[in-house]
């Protein structure tokens, strides 16, 4: 049954999930940096722990972002094909929808106008914006506000068919090793395996999105996630790289069919605030 929906509706959703994104990190994550403080045995590492709970306790009671980095909005529609949009252009709801939200929310400003030129756009617009047609009428909407000290830290390797599971794991741990501190450990880990160059990249950004409460629905690539995350967690980098055993909160894994000649993996690495919120519009 096709059903009708205000774009206006859409803008005022995602204004709302910018915010809540933002100052209110996922049950999930903060559900694993909890657990961290008592699995841990490095004292720094565990004082550094007890020292990002108690900001993400002050950022709720202030009502304040997480961290300073708001990040560059990713937003997912995942749109019912019997939905028809009425009102005006659903990208530009999107954008006006993230505007709203960084200009009521106070939220840092972060994105420029041209790679090159630098010249910020002073409402954090545009959005990346990745659109999915699935069955039904409703609009799931997901806003993933990404921080750029992490997303620097991120990276593709074009491994060929011949790549065992070790040399998979090997390239996802290469990244994070590379990565070092930078990121601002302890890391939550997006994983993308198949498709192609641009596919994989999306796969893992995707995996960031994902409970990490809820493991890959295939038992092969649940091991998986458990066997990559206990090799990063070796490399002893700890929380904000001042060592220990907590360098990731936890690590999920999206795949894809890929072409019979290549095995892409791509490493999207999220912050201990990896942040994203989501609402489904019926």
């Amino acid at each position: 049954m096709l059903k009708e929906i205000s774009v206006d509706r859409i803008a005022a959703e995602i204004a709302r999930l910018c915010v809540q994104a933002n100052r209110q990190l996922p049950c999930d994550i903060s559900g694993r940096l909890e657990s961290s403080i008592k699995t841990e045995t490095n004292p720094l590492a565990i004082k550094i722990l007890e020292d990002l709970k108690l900001n993400l306790k002050v950022a709720d009671e202030l009502k304040i972002p997480v961290c300073q980095d708001t990040g560059m909005s990713v937003v997912f529609l995942d749109v019912g094909q019997d939905v028809h949009f009425t009102g005006g252009s659903l990208e530009d709801a999107v954008n006006e929808g993230v505007r709203q939200g960084y200009k009521q929310g106070l939220l840092r400003m972060s994105v420029v106008a041209d790679p090159l030129k630098r010249v910020n756009t002073s409402d954090n617009t545009p959005a990346i914006i990745h659109i999915r047609i699935v069955p039904g009428n409703r609009v799931k909407i997901t806003v993933a506000p990404k921080g750029f000290g992490s997303e620097n830290m991120s990276g593709i390797r074009m491994l060929t068919p011949a790549a065992t599971r070790e040399d998979v794991i090997a390239a996802v741990v290469d990244v994070v090793k590379q990565a070092a501190s930078n990121p601002c450990p302890p890391m939550v880990i997006g994983v993308g395996i198949g498709g192609d160059f641009e596919m994989c990249a999306l796969l893992a950004k995707k995996a960031l999105c994902r409970s990490l409460d809820i493991p890959h629905p295939d038992p092969y690539y649940a091991q998986l996630e458990k066997d990559m995350l206990e090799e990063i967690n070796k490399l002893g980098i700890g929380p904000q790289g001042f060592g220990g055993k907590t360098t990731a909160l936890g690590l999920n894994i999206e795949t894809f069919a890929t072409h019979i000649a290549g095995l892409p993996v791509a490493v999207n690495i999220g912050c201990h605030v990896t942040r994203h919120a989501e609402v489904i519009i019926d």
